[in-house]
């Protein structure tokens, strides 16, 4: 088993079964892209450059935009956090949370500005 997909099989629930619908919706919206594992992490790569992650936090899984700060978000769905200057997160900690839609357009838009 490759070291992504070890990653997500290995959280608790529900947890995995949160990363297995984003991982769904990455590769279902941008089928291009290839899921590599660097720095302990499910990373999206597109083009030879990162592009999206996964990261799996104690209380809710991460959707992480390496350029997020460039994605026009009116409703303040994603997340700075501290400390990040670029990087913009969507946050999940239900898959009853997960807003496909809303998620896939944040993947569109990402795919465009790459």
């Amino acid at each position: 088993m490759n070291p992504a997909a070890h990653y997500i099989l290995s959280k608790p629930e529900p947890f995995k079964s949160i990363l297995l619908q984003l991982q769904l919706l990455v590769e279902h919206t941008v089928p291009e892209a290839e899921l590599l594992y660097k720095w302990h992490l499910p990373f999206y790569y597109l083009n030879g450059k990162m592009f999206c992650f996964l990261n799996f936090r104690k209380r809710f899984v991460d959707l992480s935009f390496i350029y997020g700060n460039e994605l026009i978000d009116p409703e303040k769905h994603l997340v700075a956090g501290e400390g990040r200057k670029r990087l913009r997160s969507l946050r999940f900690d239900t898959t009853e949370a997960i807003d496909a839609e809303m998620v896939i357009s944040f993947l569109e838009q990402a795919k465009k500005l790459r």
